[in-house]
């Protein structure tokens, strides 16, 4: 049966648009009052209300690393070049990010196939400025929206400052066993003093490893193994800090056992997610019109993409978390995969495609909440975040 949603009724210079004729803006961002604002937000509930049976079954769509086709899209007159799908031109030009994949651990199926109900939504209704869609927001971009499938419901969605390190561990394999030094012995030992090291870590910041190289065969001292650490900490400084300790338990370890650790940077460090406010107010209060009502953000860092990080420190960005499971159940484990086949799910993914299309169609009406946002994104840059 169609699910119907609960209710219906460096950072860049902001560009310098116009304040709209004839809008007054109440506190926190929102442009309300107007009937033609209702009346487009009716629309976009419609738009998604006739999708809602597609969306699901976009969402059900086999999951893995491939990301998400952009044909139904084009089908609606998108243009579509590369991975990127572009309706309208000019600006305010509004960026619905999806993910790169659809791992169901971390609910980026939902994530995909509301992202393009949005897209679909937001279109039916643009009558200036441009959308894009994309899973790497560029240049001349006003706002990003996203969101993230969680345990929780909070309008802004922490996420840390992040990189990886990848350990690699050099033994030798001599003639005989007690000739040689074993390179998964000390990358066990590097384990056990990382393990250790977690105690005294800053509040806020963590380590989690795993193996991705632990040698050839039984018959054979293993002279080489290799083991990726991701690191979270609540800013750049102190994940700098947490990099220095990391390599220096590592090495130490290592030797302890006759071998050597080298340490080095997996991938680039992920910024910490700068929230807009007046952008993530405006999400929640969609959110809550159509049912799901947010709660006081938390302070722990939650599981997310680092690249919205990355993005938030360029130009306004949200980022909420919409609860699909309980707390018991994280984020990245089997049972919250199986949670995004669930009928909590179904509201989810109707519920945040239409307070993401709300949000960016409301956007692109009224400039002055994009100018909004970036006065807000400006004086946080200028407060240094």
């Amino acid at each position: 049966m169609p699910v119907t949603l609960a209710h219906r009724p460096g950072a860049r210079q902001r560009p310098n648009y116009p304040l709209s004729k004839g809008i007054e803006s109440l506190p926190g961002g929102y442009l309300g009052g107007m009937e033609s604002d209702e009346d487009r937000h009716d629309r976009t509930d419609h738009e998604i209300e006739l999708l809602a049976e597609r969306l699901w079954a976009w969402s059900r769509e086999p999951d893995g690393e491939r990301g998400p086709e952009l044909g139904p899209l084009a089908e609606a007159g998108f243009a579509v070049d590369g991975g990127v799908a572009r309706y309208g031109s000019g600006r305010p030009c509004v960026a619905l990010l999806l993910p790169s994949d659809r791992h169901r651990e971390f609910g980026h199926n939902l994530v995909a196939a509301a992202v393009l109900g949005a897209a679909l939504a937001t279109a039916a209704t643009l009558e200036s400025g441009s959308v894009v869609v994309t899973d790497r927001a560029g240049d001349e971009i006003d706002a990003v929206l996203t969101f993230q499938p969680g345990v929780h419901t909070w309008a802004a969605a922490p996420l840390a400052a992040r990189t990886e390190l990848r350990v690699t561990v050099h033994g030798n394999s001599g003639p005989a066993p007690e000739d040689s030094t074993d390179a998964v012995a000390g990358l066990v030992q590097v384990f056990t003093a990382i393990a250790a090291l977690r105690a005294r870590l800053p509040a806020g910041a963590a380590v989690q490893g795993i193996v991705t190289h632990g040698g050839e065969s039984t018959d054979v001292v293993p002279d080489f193994a290799e083991a990726r650490f991701g690191l979270r900490a609540p800013d750049s400084a102190t994940l700098g800090h947490v990099v220095t300790e990391v390599t220096t338990a590592a090495e130490g370890a290592a030797m302890a056992t006759g071998t050597k650790a080298n340490v080095e940077r997996f991938g680039p460090i992920h910024a910490r997610f700068q929230d807009n406010p007046v952008l993530s107010g405006h999400f929640a209060r969609h959110l809550a019109a159509c049912g799901i009502h947010a709660s006081p953000s938390g302070s722990a860092a939650i599981p997310g993409r680092p690249e919205v990080g990355d993005l938030s420190v360029r130009m306004p960005t949200i980022h909420p978390s919409v609860a699909l499971h309980d707390p018991v159940r994280a984020v990245g484990s089997r049972a919250f995969a199986e949670a995004t086949g669930s009928p909590r799910a179904q509201t989810v993914l109707l519920a945040t495609a239409s307070a993401l299309a709300r949000t960016a169609s409301d956007l692109l009406a009224h400039p002055a909440l994009v100018r909004q946002a970036w006065d807000n994104f400006a004086d946080r840059a200028r407060r240094g975040g």
